[in-house]
């Protein structure tokens, strides 16, 4: 099976597109742009075209690159049908990615159509963070079948024991947990309460409470995630080779990890400093994004081959 360029192009597009939604939108929120647009939707202060201030454009540019990303989305769903209408039996992996981009990117217009008209509590605002990553995985893992499918069959295909799926499930689920804090910490603007990095406020246990509790308990659940991911990586490498493609993802997953780590203390280092601080939100973003992707793949596919399914 080959698949064109043309068609990976158009999977590359929605996922760099969903990507700049989800950065997008952690910028409203670093900005506190979020009433832009006042409480209009999907007009801006009633029109299509406000009055300029640094709020609004923020506000705007976001819904702007959301609507052409779900036009992305769609069209990807489309050509990904009609093929799948030829050959089922190939094109159902790329479907399923296809179909959940788009249903978590409706969920995700609809959130935030709801969050301009109604006033959202932070625990939903998290939820919306949440979303939005899914529908980004799911883009990311189009594009990496895309490049996958084009690979020639292993005449045999990689065996992976049951316990693999198994740790990547309790990884890649505490993993959405901490996410969610994270944006839980953003939405209610607790960042601050931990000063300095490793220790929290000079303490290895602080006073829990207040904002304190909240950015320690996510601190605690890194530690926590990393031993996971590190175990993880440990785990695949030894049952199943360390040049299995399934190895390689999990050492760029473990990268990932480092990366996110010394994103997140430069983080705490600049939350004092308004401008490097939305710059570093963003980094912190970015690396926790794709890293939960290349988990939801590792997930996906210890799944596929603990059946006997596909390719490695």
């Amino acid at each position: 099976m080959m698949v064109t360029g043309r068609f990976r192009a158009f999977a590359i597009a929605s996922c760099i597109g969903m990507l700049l939604v989800l950065l997008a939108g952690a910028l409203v929120t670093n900005t506190d742009s979020g009433r832009g647009c006042g409480d209009d939707w999907p007009l801006c202060h009633g029109k299509f075209i406000p009055a300029y201030t640094l709020e609004t454009a923020i506000e705007l540019s976001h819904r702007v690159v959301s609507a052409l990303e779900g036009i992305l989305v769609l069209g990807v769903t489309i050509a990904v049908y009609r093929k799948y209408r030829s050959n089922r039996e190939v094109y159902k992996e790329p479907m399923f990615y296809a179909n959940g981009a788009l249903l978590f990117t409706i969920i995700q217009a609809l959130m935030g159509a709801a969050a301009v008209k109604w006033y959202q509590s932070p625990p939903v605002m998290a939820i919306h963070f949440g979303i939005s990553i899914i529908a980004f995985a799911a883009t990311m893992l189009l594009v990496i079948w895309t490049y996958r499918a084009n690979r020639p069959v292993r005449e045999k295909p990689l065996r992976v024991p049951g316990m693999v799926y198994k740790w990547a499930l309790a990884t890649s689920v505490f993993c959405y947990v901490i996410i969610y804090l994270g944006a839980y910490i953003r939405h209610t603007e607790s960042a601050g309460g931990c000063v300095g990095w490793p220790l929290c406020n000079g303490e290895v246990i602080p006073e829990l409470s207040g904002a304190t509790g909240i950015v320690f308990i996510h601190r605690v659940g890194a530690i926590l995630f990393g031993l996971m991911v590190a175990g993880l990586y440990l785990y695949i490498r030894k049952t199943t080779g360390e040049d299995s493609s399934l190895s390689k993802t999990a050492g760029w997953v473990t990268l990932l990890l480092v990366a996110q780590i010394m994103s997140g203390a430069w983080l705490t280092a600049t939350v004092g400093n308004d401008n490097w601080f939305i710059f570093t939100s963003l980094v912190h973003n970015l690396i926790i994004v794709a890293l939960f992707g290349l988990l939801m793949d590792i997930l996906i596919r210890s799944w596929r081959l603990r059946e006997g399914r596909g390719q490695a």
